[in-house]
């Protein structure tokens, strides 16, 4: 009988972690809420919520698949890997140490930062739109690594007036000092004689704004649309992010 009981147990428990149950301790931790002893804090001091209840066992075991709990009030849905969208706002620089601006990081919430995401690319002080962050190292990989030349799409505000002839110069490539060969835009398009949709592949030091300078013109305002498929929200507000969804994060394998 005593086998026969152990075996049960023992098939509960992998049944249990099949589906993804984890002590709270351990979700807080790794959800950037702390160490293991502040996050056992948290619960025992009646900050965390789950479905509505206070949740002061710290060794409650919670299945994670559409876990939403909150802390000190504050909603947060469970996410294994985080993967987010900013709509970065000119003035900020993309740096934990920035130099001269705020960082963009500062825009995020600490569990966020606690967690480790990292920007996926950089964007200039200047430049908005689309900033990704990730703690998903091979996606980060994926999306900025030269060789899989994942096109990034920007609307170029110019100084003065452009022509046909000034986007065939992009597109055939121009020369940059830290380039071997002419560097091209994948894809380019006026849309108005001072308005560019430009497409590169690539992420070198400033290089929309070096490539536009190279054919005689000046980039006076810079805004990136889109990485890949994915295209900032319509809804995003500059300053404001969000969780993206799983079939988003595949978009953006794919």
């Amino acid at each position: 009988m005593f086998v026969l009981l152990g075996a049960i147990s023992m098939k509960c428990e992998r049944d249990h972690a099949s589906i993804g149950a984890m002590q709270l301790e351990r979700i807080l931790h790794q959800q950037g809420f702390g160490n293991r002893k502040a996050c056992r804090a948290l619960a025992r001091q009646q900050r965390v919520m789950v479905a509505a209840q206070i949740c002061d066992d710290p060794f409650a075991e919670l299945v994670t698949e559409g876990l939403v709990f909150s802390v000190d009030g504050v909603d947060w849905s469970y996410h294994e890997k985080a993967t987010l969208v900013l709509h970065k706002p000119a003035g900020y620089e993309c740096s934990r140490r920035p130099l001269h601006h705020p960082s963009v990081y500062s825009l995020l919430p600490l569990p966020l930062l606690e967690r480790g995401v990292q920007s996926v690319g950089r964007l200039d002080e200047d430049t908005t739109g689309l900033l990704l962050f990730t703690d998903d190292g091979a996606l980060n990989h994926r999306l900025t690594s030269p060789k899989h030349k994942v096109c990034k799409t920007y609307h170029v505000q110019l100084k003065h007036p452009a022509d046909a002839e000034l986007v065939a110069a992009l597109l055939h490539g121009v020369n940059l000092h830290d380039a071997p060969e002419p560097v091209a835009a994948a894809d380019c398009s006026l849309l108005t004689e001072r308005c560019l949709r430009l497409v590169v592949t690539e992420g070198k030091y400033h290089q929309v704004k070096r490539m536009v300078a190279a054919v005689g013109n000046r980039v006076e305002a810079l805004h990136r649309e889109a990485m890949g498929a994915y295209r900032l929200p319509d809804d995003l507000a500059p300053g404001q992010w969000r969780w993206l969804e799983e079939d988003e994060v595949k978009e953006l394998w794919a």
